[in-house]
């Protein structure tokens, strides 16, 4: 046992910061929006993060974890902030074009980063000091923080605001009428996904010990939008086990050598075809719901 968690630990507190950058993701989508700007801002936490701790505040030993904390806090906030100032006119745009536009958010934030000095220009920084003694131990912090953004985002379905987030998504013009508010509901939901990818990027700098302009891409953008529609976009359960499936299935494919890239690129494909509304779906779990109250219902109840 020891040996498996010590060969896969790094894989599986991976699976967590992906499971996690999905969700950042599925909020926007929640209220109708194919943004692809998780990325942008999963790139800006980190950057926080790794100039925190290697220009700011030099340590010797373990790096300080009310510090990292702190860099969480600071990434969130800063990626919510910039994510209102882009949010309030991009917003405006709807499907593809608000697809578009924040692609190319993305791409001018890595350009930015490749010319700025402080983030170590196309190189990156490296060294970023580490919290924790071997990466396992970044499943004592990434867990419990999943386990609460996903309770977050059940709640949030259950809520006044996530009925408007649906409305809004069903039919826009319907919840506009109904007195439902579409930009200011499409802007918070753009900045909850916002806070929760700039907080995963400031604990993925210090996990990954090097940070550079290719953590915030259109192909990482990709890959975030495969987790929500593979792993299905209608609960916040598909982006969990999206990004749970799509980040270990490269590793469980490498016996295959060569070929593990054109086989997972073939399962995606099958995946979308015949699973159109992913892995996921919430009739199912409404099914499985009802089935647990069949289970406990005492006999002759109705």
């Amino acid at each position: 046992m020891d040996t498996f968690f010590s060969t896969y630990g790094f894989l599986m507190v991976q699976m967590m910061l992906q499971a996690l950058l999905g969700l950042s993701l599925y909020f926007p989508m929640m209220a109708g929006q194919l943004s692809l700007a998780s990325p942008g801002f999963y790139a800006l936490g980190g950057y926080i993060a790794a100039v925190i701790s290697t220009k700011v505040v030099v340590t010797q030993g373990m790096y300080p974890f009310h510090l990292l904390l702190l860099e969480i806090l600071l990434g969130a906030m800063a990626s919510g902030v910039l994510a209102l100032l882009v949010g309030i006119p991009a917003l405006r745009l709807k499907g593809i074009y608000l697809a578009l536009a924040t692609i190319a958010f993305v791409e001018i934030l890595r350009v930015v980063s490749l010319n700025l000095d402080i983030t170590g220009g196309a190189v990156g920084i490296f060294g970023i000091p580490q919290p924790f003694a071997n990466p396992l131990s970044y499943a004592l912090l990434v867990l419990p923080l999943l386990i609460l953004v996903a309770w977050f985002a059940a709640r949030l379905e259950r809520s006044r605001v996530g009925r408007a987030f649906t409305a809004i998504r069903e039919d826009e013009l319907a919840a506009d009428a109904m007195g439902i508010n579409p930009t200011y509901y499409k802007v918070l939901a753009f900045v909850i996904g916002a806070m929760v990818a700039g907080g995963i990027g400031a604990i993925s700098a210090h996990f990954l010990n090097t940070w550079n302009a290719r953590q915030g891409t259109f192909d990482a953008a990709i890959n975030v939008l495969a987790y929500v529609l593979i792993g299905g976009s209608r609960t916040f359960w598909g982006a969990i086990v999206g990004g749970f499936a799509l980040t270990a299935l490269p590793e469980i494919l490498r016996p295959l050598g060569d070929l593990r890239l054109i086989v997972n690129g073939l399962l995606l494909v099958i995946g979308a075809i015949y699973l159109p509304q992913g892995l996921i779906r919430p009739a199912w779990l409404a099914a499985l719901g009802k089935r647990k109250v069949a289970l406990v219902q005492p006999k002759g109840e109705l």
